[in-house]
């Protein structure tokens, strides 16, 4: 038995040997979990949107601040009217091709508004926060999916290694069988069922070897990384830490997290917007005050009209007839000639003019939109309270249900450790039977499946407990950067 297992060990050191070449030859990068959490919050498409989403929230404040100060705008046009136009010297309808120039100022400032360009201002702040929040849960989010997506890698890992290790065992059974049954101590049965186990471990071999290669494709993706060929993880054994939470009164962690989760701040924000919602929605019951000043000016490249002078031919024309005596009343008749157009700049500063006032919007009717508006924002008050409290229940929920679950996973990891010792036991006394020959191999291969499968759920509720522990740990409000591994 002994020699056995030293024959067996050289073939592991052989195996681990070769392994470290290789792993030299490629020089392959290997992350550790917190380098894989900080390519996370760098690359991560998830939290990357949330960050648009919070840049967003910015540019809306700024909207919202912009309310107060006045507006101002310039306006100009350059337009030719070909046809029965106005003449903008005479007034007079004629047909013709003339361009017109026209260009205009205004400024303008809300004066009052039913305090709603105020409370706009006060909303973007809080879609600020909620936007801000929402980006830091989503980071807690995707931390503890990387996190858990590591210790998969790890426990798939070590599966691999615990069936390639037995795999290496049962060899050494078909070659011992073999000698046996060359020699007539065994059956010829015997070797093919310790064959028939070595094909079943190799495909156990494989499908765990997949296992590893998914779960290690899974974490590049979320970390955005595209070299799926070379990504790797480094081997940590990571052992059990944080277990003097299982020690806190369940109710202790619920008032941690209902302080420090931001789920319950997100639900919060998003009750005060709501509320800020409703109150924008009364301004419009209140008038609105607004002053504005324009100044306009306007240029055209119509000739212009002036005196050619007395008529020579005509010089004088009747204006009207005297009433008492009859006689006629007449003027010199001065001949009208068209010139060319004033300058450019000219015309600007002889044609401009400047309009200021104030004006006033009384709403009096408007369908019933601001009071419809009014109470669909206190329907949506109304249900962003029931979400706060929603929110806080979920929460509760969840911290217990992580507590029972990490209870769950503690005795699960103590019946899988208490099952290791009497399995290796009863595996170790079940190969000394066989080489004995007080037992066939059908026998032995089923007390030593018995002792892998132990070994693997070992290895399973370890890290499930690992990872359990975890999120009791971020419920109680650890930052992911400071959980213990």
């Amino acid at each position: 038995y002994k020699s056995t297992r030293n024959k067996v060990m050289k073939k592991i050191v052989v195996c681990t040997l070769l392994g470290f070449i290789g792993f030299s030859a490629f020089a392959q990068k290997k992350y550790n979990l917190q380098e894989a959490l900080s390519l996370a919050m760098e690359h991560n498409i998830s939290i990357r949107q949330s960050m648009l989403d919070a840049e967003a929230a910015e540019l809306d404040k700024l909207d919202a601040t912009g309310n107060f100060i006045p507006s101002v705008n310039l306006q100009g046009s350059n337009t030719w009217n070909t046809g029965l136009t106005q003449n903008v010297t005479t007034g007079v309808l004629q047909t013709q091709t003339v361009r017109n120039f026209s260009a205009n100022a205004t400024a303008s400032l809300t004066l009052f508004d039913g305090l709603r360009n105020f409370k706009q201002a006060q909303r973007a702040k809080l879609s600020t926060l909620a936007a801000q929040y929402s980006l830091e849960k989503m980071k807690d989010d995707i931390a503890l999916m990387v996190a858990n997506n590591y210790l998969t890698i790890l426990q798939n890992k070590a599966n691999l290694e615990i069936l390639n290790t037995q795999h290496l065992v049962t060899e050494q059974q078909i070659d011992q069988t073999k000698e046996l049954v060359d020699g007539g101590e065994l059956p010829r049965a015997d070797l093919l069922e310790a064959q028939a186990q070595y094909a079943s471990e190799e495909q156990q071999i494989v499908a765990a070897e997949n296992a590893v290669q998914i779960s290690l494709i899974g974490l590049a993706q979320m970390l955005s990384i595209k070299d799926y060929k070379n990504f790797d993880i480094v081997d940590d054994d990571y052992q059990l830490a944080g277990e003097e939470m299982l020690l806190k009164n369940p109710q202790e962690i619920v008032d941690a997290a209902k302080q420090e989760r931001y789920e319950i701040q997100i639900a919060e924000k998003n009750m005060e917007i709501a509320q800020k919602d409703l109150e924008l929605s009364r301004g419009a019951y209140y008038p609105t005050l607004s002053a504005f000043i324009n100044y306009n000016t306007r240029e055209s490249g119509q000739g212009q009209y002036i005196s050619g002078g007395i008529d020579p031919d005509q010089p004088t024309q009747q204006i009207g007839v005297v009433e008492t005596t009859g006689d006629a009343v007449v003027a010199p008749n001065t001949i009208v000639a068209l010139s060319n157009p004033r300058p450019f700049f000219e015309q600007l500063y002889l044609n401009d003019g400047i309009t200021y006032g104030f004006q006033l919007n009384i709403p009096l009717l408007n369908g019933f939109a601001a009071r419809n508006q009014v109470k669909r924002s206190k329907v949506n008050a109304l249900r962003a309270e029931y979400n706060l409290e929603q929110a806080q229940l979920d929460l509760e929920s969840n911290v217990y249900q992580a507590y029972l679950d990490a209870q769950g996973a503690l005795k699960s990891y103590q019946a899988a450790q208490a099952a290791i010792e009497s399995t290796k036991l009863a595996s170790e006394y079940a190969q000394i039977r066989y080489e004995e020959g007080l037992s066939n191999a059908f026998e032995y291969n089923q007390v030593k499946q018995r002792y892998d499968n132990a070994l693997l759920d070992l290895n399973r509720t370890k890290y499930d407990y690992i990872f359990k522990l975890k999120v009791l740990e971020l419920y109680f409000g650890i930052p992911i950067t400071e959980l213990k591994f």
